[in-house]
């Protein structure tokens, strides 16, 4: 038979949401490649999603239900069938349900997968169940937080703006491994002249794309920002015009914050020099369109929101916002172009329920009670490797009375402790309908392929589980397509502005932006809020993140072969790699260590050993561990997040990962 192509889309949780052009023969997806058509894909795929196929048809890949048969993390597993574990799932409810009540069950998900109806459909089943409800808030909602202060609703900026700057601030973003279209816009604006500029820990895989890098102490960032801005009032590189017009708070700021904030005073804080501070505000202030974009990580400290609010009010005093190619982006707005109310179902909710928040399951897990968690359903994510302070997850997991259903295509580290596996499908083996949060195109994707063994998705999923637990609602009998259908069929006003039929048949529409949207501040006010009244800090400030009684500052970053716990299960990817801990020579020499020994990093949350990789690139009082590696890989018992802290954001209940520190001894 003849190679079909078709369109599909990369499922992970990666800002690019790229388009996928999906080689099909005889029912088999031979090869996986960038839609050249697609407005930000433009046919560049990340070294993971080249070869997605070996992902899809991995010899790893679970085909058929199993219930377990030995000890909880023993991986021992007998086949059933789907009937049999449905009704061993149900009965067990059931009875949770009559001896404690519904908020003794608890869905964990998160961003395995980013399709609007796969990713959401559990929130219906579950909000119709009456379980605790899940507050996901594991990425960057402190990020989002810190944006929203300044900036409420505006828009973020189109990503192709940034071709048209003159001096692009990479800033707390390795692109090289998080948003590698990032810098297909950075390349074609540094050869037109742009300057390109890496503010981060250590240097990272993209700082061989940058003309400068600075290197800052971990949890720093806002501290810089206000040091610049007090260079730029100084020496009256701000755009007074665009100010008096568009912006709230500037007077204030001047009076009562920006004195506080010399070079001098912060170099002590960010490790920078005053001169370098100096240097790097002039150039900013005297840039033609000086573009930001920011990264989320520098958002995972306790001063996440602060520091995002700060650096947010950078372009707002120099009016970078009215000029072609300047702004910041620290994410597109695309999400209200889709009602996800019709997937998610608020209305199924009879009442209050309790919220868990994912960045503390180990206490949840291990302490919670009125009623206890008697059931944990785990569906597109790896708590036992992902969530902070690893030791608890897993000390809850360990427990004999938590009935425990994960709904995996692998064998993960949480997979390991379940009471029933439930095989799940790929990207390639379901419908679904995409938004993008590093863009703004939407895209439908419908099955290409069978599903691989007896694999089903997660609707699919949650239709026999309704039935099974004697739901009647009309929304459980319609087909994943039904829905996307309907969703089509009552676009909002921004979706149907798109081309509906083009979105219906798989290919990628892009959501139109009004020409003056930059400039289109949804705020309250109308305008650019610096000082906004409604967060009990009504102006930005420097707070020092958490820190920890250890000597070491713990980045706990992302790799390019490697999405959180994602692709462990691709050897051709990891295969020259291993589980390692970078630190800086002179830390090495200090501590008597050799490149390549093992070692053990630990504080008073656990203790993980790595293989050292002594190098350069990673600054004094520094240490990185990039990736999240499965356990069956590690050189130890634990992987990094058994150092990270349960510990919350100063807004928007988030991951504090990076907010950790660390000793360091020979294994």
């Amino acid at each position: 038979m003849p190679t079909e192509i078709k369109h599909s889309v990369c499922p992970y949780d990666c800002p690019d949401t790229c388009g996928l052009l999906v080689h099909i023969n005889n029912n088999v997806a031979e090869k996986v490649s960038g839609d050249p058509d697609h407005p930000y894909t433009r046919g560049t795929l990340c070294p993971k999603m080249n070869h997605y196929e070996r992902t899809v048809y991995s010899r790893l890949r679970i085909r058929t239900p199993l219930v377990r048969t030995g000890a909880k993390g023993s991986a021992q597993f007998r086949a059933t069938s789907w009937n049999e574990a449905i009704n061993l799932i149900t009965d067990r409810w059931k009875a949770v349900i009559s001896s404690y009540g519904a908020e003794a069950i608890l869905p964990c998900s998160y961003a395995g997968t980013m399709g609007l109806v796969q990713r959401n459909c559990g929130h219906a089943f579950f909000n119709r169940l009456g379980a605790s409800q899940l507050e996901r808030t594991i990425c960057s909602p402190a990020k989002g937080a810190g944006w929203k202060t300044v900036m409420g609703n505006t828009p973020g900026l189109h990503p192709d703006e940034i071709i048209q700057s003159d001096l692009i601030l990479l800033w707390g973003i390795n692109a090289a491994a998080t948003s590698i279209h990032t810098l297909h816009g950075v390349h074609e604006a540094k050869r037109r002249g742009a300057d390109i500029w890496l503010i981060d820990t250590y240097e990272t895989h993209t700082a061989r794309t940058a003309n400068r890098l600075f290197l800052i102490r971990p949890g720093s960032d806002g501290a810089l920002a206000l040091a610049m801005m007090h260079v730029l009032v100084r020496d009256g590189l701000v755009d007074n015009e665009f100010i008096a017009r568009h912006a709230q708070g500037y007077a204030e700021l001047c009076d009562s914050i920006l004195p506080k904030y010399a070079p001098a005073a912060v170099s002590n804080i960010t490790g920078l020099s005053a001169s370098v501070i100096e240097e790097m505000a002039r150039q900013y202030g005297t840039a033609r369109a000086p573009f930001i974009r920011l990264g989320g990580g520098l958002s995972r400290y306790a001063n996440g929101a602060m520091t995002v609010r700060a650096i947010t009010c950078l372009p707002a005093i120099t009016g970078a916002w009215a000029k072609h190619g300047g702004g910041l982006l620290a994410g597109t707005s695309a999400g209200p172009a889709i009602d996800t109310s019709r997937i998610t179902r608020e209305d199924f909710i009879s009442g209050p329920l309790r919220q868990v928040n994912i960045n503390r399951l180990g206490h949840a897990l291990t302490e919670l009670d009125d009623p206890p968690l008697k059931s944990l359903y785990v569906y597109h994510c790896n708590p036992a490797g992902v969530v902070p302070d690893q030791n608890r997850v897993l000390q809850g997991l360990e427990c004999d009375d938590l009935f425990t259903i994960v709904h995996e295509r692998f064998l993960t580290d949480t997979a390991i402790y379940a009471d029933i596996i439930l095989p799940a499908t790929s990207s390639l083996e379901h419908s679904d309908i995409y938004l993008a949060y590093g863009h703004y195109c939407v895209q439908r994707a419908f099955p290409v392929i069978s599903p691989i063994g007896e694999a089903k998705s997660n609707w699919d999923t949650f239709k026999i589980l309704a039935s099974a637990m004697g739901f009647n609602d009309s929304y459980f009998d319609q087909t994943a397509d039904a829905l996307i259908d309907d969703i089509l069929a009552n676009p909002t006003v921004w979706l149907a502005k798109t081309d509906i039929a083009k979105l219906k048949s798989g290919e990628p529409v892009e959501l139109p932006l009004k020409p003056d949207y930059k400039m289109d501040f949804k705020t309250p006010s109308g305008k650019i809020e610096i000082l906004n009244t409604e967060d009990p800090e009504h102006l930005p400030l420097y707070m020092e993140p958490y820190g920890d009684d250890a000597a070491y500052w713990l980045m706990t970053a992302p790799m390019p072969m490697m999405l959180n716990s994602s692709f462990n299960e691709r050897h051709d990817l990891l295969a020259n790699t291993k589980m390692t801990l970078k630190m800086n020579p002179s830390d090495a020499a200090d501590n008597r260590f050799a490149d390549g020994q093992k070692v053990v990093a630990f504080n008073c949350r656990g203790e993980v050993p790595f293989h050292l990789s002594v190098t350069a690139t990673i600054p004094k009082g520094v240490v990185v561990a990039e990736g999240v590696w499965w356990l069956k890989k590690a050189p130890g018992k634990r992987t990094v997040n058994a150092l990270t802290s349960q510990r919350l954001t100063d807004r928007g209940n988030g991951s504090t990962f990076y907010d950790t520190k660390v000793n360091v001894r020979a294994l």
